[in-house]
């Protein structure tokens, strides 16, 4: 069974959301040392202080920075035992409007932070014989969602990337796990979620806490995909039998929320 008793724990985006209930959560749970990782220093140093862990300023989009400063608790703190990449960021509409820099810093965020953050603590875990991967993502990486192409489109690459990781490795003792919630409150959603879409696809909308309390129950029951909401099971498995109809749908809700002005 999964525990992150006296284990080392990263959490990127750490400073607010998801990613300081994790923080909280997994000291709460006995971690022996909590890492916040945030681009917002201040906010990582005061979840840092909170939780009795240790803050690390970084820009998630800065590749290098990101194996230099993992590499770095290593060397201060010790191995880690698991890694949460949970930053991530959102914005951009239509693919033929939005920059392409904004495609790339998006990229650079919400991907390949995921994978300099993985090649560094993974050849230590493999030598160890375990450690803990926690990839967030999004329905909008599985089923997708409306607007944000950007966000949709490079959460499909974070759902890529775990489920390849975690059949790739479960033999070799590294247990992966991948975050995909729906609506939750946090300044992301107020931030990027059409109101239709939000009344209409999002199910019920949760807290960070709550989400934290899932993680950790699917850290005890070694369970890789993470939902927030048993509804999207429903929409998951329709969109698998039925494509054509799921689009079909999918097109009409967009209608609707180009009807409603968004």
């Amino acid at each position: 069974m999964g525990s992150v008793e006296d284990q080392l724990v990263v959490v990127t985006g750490g400073a607010s959301g998801i990613g300081a209930s994790l923080c909280r959560g997994v000291a709460a749970a006995g971690a022996r040392t909590v890492v916040v990782i945030d681009r917002n220093g201040d906010g990582a140093a005061a979840v840092a202080a909170e939780v009795g862990g240790v803050a690390v300023q970084l820009d998630l989009a800065d590749g290098p920075a990101v194996t230099e400063a993992l590499t770095s608790i290593e060397d201060e703190h010790g191995p880690v035992d698991v890694l949460c990449n949970n930053a991530g960021i959102a914005s951009g509409e239509d693919p033929l409007t939005t920059p392409i820099d904004e495609w790339r810093l998006q990229w650079d965020v919400n991907v390949m932070a995921h994978v300099h953050a993985v090649r560094a603590v993974l050849p230590g875990m493999l030598a160890r014989g375990q450690g803990r991967l926690l990839h967030t993502a999004s329905m909008a990486g599985i089923l997708s969602s409306h607007g944000n192409s950007v966000y949709a489109t490079t959460k499909h690459a974070v759902v890529g990337l775990a489920e390849w990781l975690a059949f790739t490795y479960a033999h070799q003792g590294i247990r992966v796990h991948l975050l995909a919630p729906l609506g939750v409150n946090t300044p992301m959603l107020a931030a990027t979620a059409d109101p239709e879409w939000q009344r209409s696809a999002a199910g019920e909308v949760v807290e960070p806490e709550d989400v934290a309390e899932m993680v950790l129950a699917a850290f005890r029951d070694e369970r890789f995909l993470i939902t927030t909401d048993d509804v999207a099971y429903e929409w998951m498995s329709f969109k698998t039998a039925e494509p054509d109809k799921w689009l079909t749908g999918m097109n009409k809700l967009q209608q609707r929320i180009e009807s409603a002005g968004g």
